[in-house]
């Protein structure tokens, strides 16, 4: 067997890994994406959308963006794939822009999942919850911050 395995050629490996990136893009991401894109959808429809973008308005102002903005970075700090199908969904009802976007990307990335991997990763590690506040609070922090960074960027060029 392990014969075989040495005998494969860089296409039948590049080939192989391209097939598992579809599988896990298809098994794990996707239905978070499209999750968020309806529920986008289904507030959109409902009003409950122009709703939080009212209440949210004042906060996301901060970062140049409109109230219903939250609902990526609420998305987002479910699941990153979620975060992906609310700005997606919100792009498609003209709700964001795409400069928006630019500006909620990189929280989008660094909140992305992390109630998922409270669990997976700092509970397998052993981390005394008592941290995981705090551990949030930065990833919090961090992707707020980024969301300035970016915003100038923006605005910059």
């Amino acid at each position: 067997m392990a014969e075989q395995e040495k005998k494969k050629n860089i296409i039948d490996l590049f080939i192989e890994g391209c097939r598992k990136g579809w599988d896990t893009g298809i098994r794990n991401m996707m239905p978070n994406v499209i999750m968020a894109f309806v529920i986008i959808k289904a507030l959109n429809v409902t009003g409950l959308l122009k709703i939080l973008g009212s209440v949210f308005a004042p906060i996301m102002a901060l970062w140049g963006l409109p109230g219903e903005a939250i609902t990526v970075l609420v998305s987002s700090f479910m699941s990153m794939g979620g975060g992906i199908g609310a700005a997606a969904g919100l792009l498609g009802s003209n709700v964001l822009s795409p400069k928006d976007i630019t500006v909620l990307m990189p929280a989008i990335y660094l909140m992305g999942s992390l109630i998922q991997y409270l669990g997976r990763c700092l509970g397998t590690a052993e981390v005394n919850s008592k941290y995981y506040g705090i551990m949030v609070g930065i990833a919090v922090l961090n992707a707020l911050l980024a969301m300035w960074v970016m915003k100038l960027l923006v605005v910059m060029y």
